[in-house]
């Protein structure tokens, strides 16, 4: 049996997960997702890592129905609530799935794809109903999880994890955060991404805590929710911070109060998924009195870096390697490079994922000869901790013969008065080979591009300054908050 159930049974009637209005324990997810597994094997001794897909909201059930594929032998495919039918069919296509588990609201939503793929959709509630089955011993170097990567530059990929891959994510941030069975967590992250399955979810079902469930994001809901003082930890991307302080400004003197004060008591409120603003830790930690903990990690390793729990933060940095994580920053021709020198990161250990599903090209070109991870992403270690430039493909503007990190820009800009959000590119350029591009969401009235020039010319260098500008209300995300780049860049496209 995985090292995660049998730690399940010694937490027993502890409070597990708390889900619409119910509250579950141990006991109660360990039976339903033995019901689950005895579903799937339905007479056989092992599902021999068939690939199921669940279309389920954040909840119990989500994670019964993910404990309970694994128990059988199979590999979960969790399916994103949000997306259209066709990224659906594209995931049920590419890992030749033969069901999907579908929740009550998704049922007439997925029935065209039994006629196109002859695939079964399977009512969420047939898969949970009572079933006795004697479970297969699954190794832990059996495939367990596909997750899709975004599909910014191509296709999405299928991330294939085994359980010993989840297990190292796992018990890296548990020991890297000092997780404990009296912790208490709110999810409101999508459960089709290593975020809110591995930091949150996983990490407190290996702890002995309780995660709560937010299936859907509400500022009001959340701020009540840390208000009440049941939390000790918080996780989210930066764009609900950045919800929470808009909240908050709007908010009675009363009500800031309350929510300073509950906030002020947690143990630890981590910001992950996408570049954190500077100007938004700095609100939050005049709001909060927390400095939020950022980290660096992706779809294939899990978390690679983190601030230090107990100490020092830096604005604009994500820490040092985790436990178990070997980290390099090398150049082009995979040399080491020195400090205050921008690389690639390039990791190495036992949270790296096994494979790319069905994709061995793509695996082998995403490691080195010598085995090391090629993330894409370029940071340089400056004055003893590791800060991100961006990702190469997206966030690195090569302008001039220079090397400029898209982030950095977008960090000053956002220290202008009338600038509430920006995104940077770099758009093709015959003389120059890309020319710095902003798109700014104004904060009220008063934007002037000329003046914003001149203003910048005081904060940087003259190559790092945008020579476009386009004016935007909102910029185009991801269901992770994410910003897309390349959605910005066809904007400047249209105009």
């Amino acid at each position: 049996m995985l090292t995660l159930f049998e730690r399940a049974k010694d937490f027993g009637d502890r409070k597990a997960l708390a889900s619409n209005d119910t509250e579950y324990t141990y006991n109660e997810l360990i039976a339903s997702s033995d019901a689950v597994a005895g579903n799937l094997l339905s007479g056989s001794q092992d599902i021999k890592e068939a690939r199921i897909t669940f279309l389920v909201p954040p909840s119990f059930e989500y994670t019964a129905i993910q404990w309970g594929i694994w128990k059988a032998g199979g590999i979960a495919v969790p399916l994103c609530v949000l997306h259209p039918l066709p990224s659906i069919q594209y995931v049920l296509e590419d890992t030749q799935a033969e069901l999907v588990i579908a929740h009550e609201d998704y049922v007439s939503f997925l029935k065209p794809l039994e006629a196109t793929l002859g695939i079964s959709v399977v009512p969420m509630e047939e898969i949970l109903a009572e079933k006795k089955a004697t479970l297969p011993n699954v190794s832990s170097d059996r495939r367990a999880m596909i997750l899709y990567t975004s599909g910014t530059t191509s296709k999405p990929k299928g991330v294939v994890t085994t359980h010993a891959n989840i297990e190292a994510q796992i018990t890296a941030l548990v020991d890297a955060w000092e997780w404990e069975k009296e912790d208490y967590i709110l999810n409101i992250l999508p459960l089709h991404h290593v975020h809110g399955i591995i930091n949150v979810m996983s990490c407190a079902l290996w702890s002995g805590a309780c995660c709560e469930f937010l299936p859907k994001f509400n500022d009001e809901k959340v701020r009540e929710i840390i208000a009440s003082g049941r939390l000790t930890l918080f996780m989210a991307v930066p764009t609900i911070y950045y919800k929470l302080i808009a909240y908050w400004d709007q908010s009675s003197q009363e009500e800031q109060q309350k929510m300073s004060e509950a906030a002020s008591n947690l143990r630890l409120m981590v910001s992950g998924s996408a570049a954190l603003p500077v100007p938004v830790l700095e609100k939050w930690r005049s709001i909060s009195g927390q400095t939020l903990l950022e980290r660096y990690g992706m779809t294939e390793i899990g978390m690679g870096l983190s601030n230090s729990y107990r100490g020092e933060r830096r604005p604009g940095h994500v820490g040092l390697p985790l436990p178990t994580v070997e980290m390099r920053l090398v150049d082009q021709e995979n040399n080491p490079v020195g400090a205050n020198e921008p690389g690639e990161f390039q990791i190495k250990g036992p949270s790296v994922f096994k494979e790319y599903w069905q994709k061995p090209d793509a695996t082998e070109n995403a490691f080195t000869k010598d085995g090391w991870f090629i993330t894409g992403d370029i940071g340089m270690l400056n004055d003893g901790l590791y800060k991100i430039l961006g990702r190469d493909s997206v966030d690195i503007i090569k302008s001039g013969g220079y090397k400029i990190s898209a982030l950095e820009i977008e960090d000053v800009l956002r220290k202008h008065e009338h600038i509430a959000d920006c995104a940077v590119v770099g758009l093709p350029d015959e003389e120059w080979g890309e020319v710095i591009a902003a798109c700014l969401v104004p904060s009220g009235e008063g934007l002037d591009t000329q003046e914003l020039g001149s203003w910048l010319k005081t904060q940087m260098p003259g190559y790092k300054i945008p020579r476009k500008y386009i004016v935007q209300s909102e910029l185009p995300r991801n269901v992770l908050g994410k910003v897309t780049k390349n959605e910005v860049k066809k904007l400047f496209q249209t105009k």
